[in-house]
C-alpha cells in the first residue's frame, strides 16, 4: 500500500511542479527555476522518507572542493538525481536528449543550463556541444553532475565507464569528486516498489586535475565501485543482524476486576 501511495504522491508532485515551473522559463535568470528544482527534490525526498520509509543519509560533503568540480556518481536508482539536486542550489548536469521529448521538460532543461548530449549527432558534434556548454558552466562557476556509466546499473553490477567523463574532466580543468551509493537497494533502478530502510550517498576524496586518461579512469571507477560495494555490504549486514520480531502472540490485557 505504501508504494501505491508514494507513486500517487510522486506523480501529483511532479505534475504540479512541472506546470508551475513553466512560467519561470520566461524569466531571464535561471535562479527561480533552480530554486523550484531544489524545492521539488526536497519535497520528493520528504515523500520518500514519510511514505515509502526510505531515509537517505548524505555524508562526505566536507570533501567537496570550493568552486567548480565534476561530480561523477554511481547510478543505481531513479532517485539518484532527486537526492543529488536536493544537496545543491545551482547544479549543472549531463543528460541525453531523450529527456527533451517530455512536455515542458525541454524548456526547463535549457533554463537550468543542462548539458544535453545529442545521441544522434555523432562524436564530433557531441564533443563540440559539450565544450561549448562546459565553457559556459566554467564562466558561471558551477558544479557539474555526470553519471559515468551512462545507464542505471543493477545493485552490485557495473557498466563500462564512458570516456566522456574524462573529456569533461580534462576540458574543465578542475577536480572530479566520485560519489558512491547504495540507494539502489531501496529504490532499484526504475522500479515502482521501494524498500524501507536507510540509504547512504557518500562524496569521496576528489581526484586532482591533470591526470592522463588511463590513470583517471582507473581511479574513478575503482573508488566509486569499491565504496559502493562496501555500502551495499554494510546495509545487507545490518539487515541480517536486526532483531527478528517476536512470533508469539501478545497477551491480552487482563480485564479489571469488577
Amino acid at each position: 500500500m505504501r508504494n501505491i501511495l508514494f507513486q500517487i504522491a510522486y506523480w501529483l508532485t511532479s505534475v504540479f511542479f512541472a506546470a508551475t515551473a513553466a512560467p519561470l522559463i520566461l524569466i531571464p535568470s535561471r535562479k527561480p527555476v533552480m530554486i523550484w528544482i531544489l524545492a521539488y527534490t526536497r519535497v520528493m525526498q520528504f515523500w520518500m522518507r514519510v511514505i515509502a520509509g526510505v531515509r537517505v543519509r548524505v555524508i562526505g560533503r566536507e570533501r567537496l572542493p570550493d568552486g567548480p568540480c565534476i561530480i561523477a556518481a554511481k547510478h543505481q536508482s531513479w532517485g539518484d538525481g532527486i537526492i543529488m539536486f536536493s544537496q545543491f542550489y545551482d547544479l549543472a548536469f549531463v543528460t541525453g536528449d531523450h529527456l527533451e521529448k517530455f512536455p515542458l521538460l525541454g524548456g526547463i532543461l535549457k533554463k537550468m543550463g543542462a548539458i544535453v548530449v545529442d545521441n544522434c549527432g555523432g562524436a564530433y558534434a557531441r564533443a563540440r556541444l559539450v565544450d561549448e556548454e562546459l565553457k559556459q558552466a566554467a564562466r558561471d562557476n558551477r558544479r557539474i553532475l555526470i553519471y559515468p556509466e551512462g545507464h542505471l546499473a543493477p545493485v552490485g553490477e557495473r557498466y563500462r565507464y564512458k570516456k566522456g567523463v574524462f573529456h569533461m574532466y580534462s576540458a574543465y580543468g578542475c577536480p572530479a569528486v566520485p560519489v558512491a551509493t547504495n540507494l539502489g537497494r531501496h529504490w532499484p533502478q526504475q522500479d515502482w516498489r521501494l524498500k524501507p530502510g536507510e540509504a547512504v550517498i557518500e562524496f569521496l576524496d576528489p581526484i586532482e586535475p591533470g591526470l592522463d586518461k588511463e590513470t583517471f579512469m582507473a581511479r574513478l571507477e575503482e573508488s566509486i565501485e569499491r565504496r559502493s560495494l562496501e555500502l551495499i555490504g554494510r546495509a545487507a549486514t545490518a539487515e541480517l543482524s536486526a532483531p527478528l520480531p517476536d512470533p508469539r502472540p501478545k497477551k491480552k490485557t487482563a480485564e479489571r476486576a469488577r
